[in-house]
């Protein structure tokens, strides 16, 4: 059976380092590429990068509540797809079908039509607990250069409902 042929390949990016981009047409909805590393508790990976200066870059994809790919071990390709405010990717996380949430996955599944040269790029949803200071949203600056883009990777903070609503 020959083997399946690739869709991407990691280049230099006009968004950011390193990028991800199309080799052949891929179809919306289509899934691209599972996003791989070693999977470890939030806790581990708070304790070995605690001691780093903070770059705004990473290679960690939160699962859930626990636990973390952490694609500085054993990662692959899917690493280097860039954050954009206009993305033509998203990610997609599938539970493992018993519940053991250590072997969640994540896809990047394409948003819309991607044509051969076309860097791919995802919303990283990032949200953090502290207040959004203009040296946090300095750290995690985005670049993408979309015409709506907001300058940060950071997303709004979750609003708490107040009172009961009827």
């Amino acid at each position: 059976m020959p083997k399946k042929s690739r869709k991407i390949e990691r280049r230099q990016s006009s968004i950011h380092g390193n990028g991800v981009f199309a080799t052949a047409p891929i179809a919306k909805g289509e899934k691209i590429v599972r996003y791989k590393g070693k999977v470890r508790r939030h806790e581990a990976v708070d304790e070995e990068y605690a001691g780093f200066d903070e770059t705004g870059h990473t290679f960690l994809f939160s699962l859930n509540e626990e636990w973390v790919i952490d694609a500085n071990i054993d990662g692959n390709v899917a690493r280097w797809i860039n954050h954009s405010c206009n993305p033509n990717c998203e990610a997609v996380q599938e539970e493992h079908p018993k519940g053991k949430k250590h072997k969640d996955k994540v896809f990047i599944h394409a948003l819309r039509d991607i044509a051969p040269g076309e860097e791919l790029s995802y919303n990283y949803g990032i949200v953090l607990d502290e207040p959004h200071t203009p040296a946090l949203k300095r750290l995690w600056a985005c670049h993408c250069g979309s015409a709506n883009c907001t300058g940060t990777m950071l997303q709004p903070k979750r609003r708490p409902r107040s009172g009961n609503r009827r």
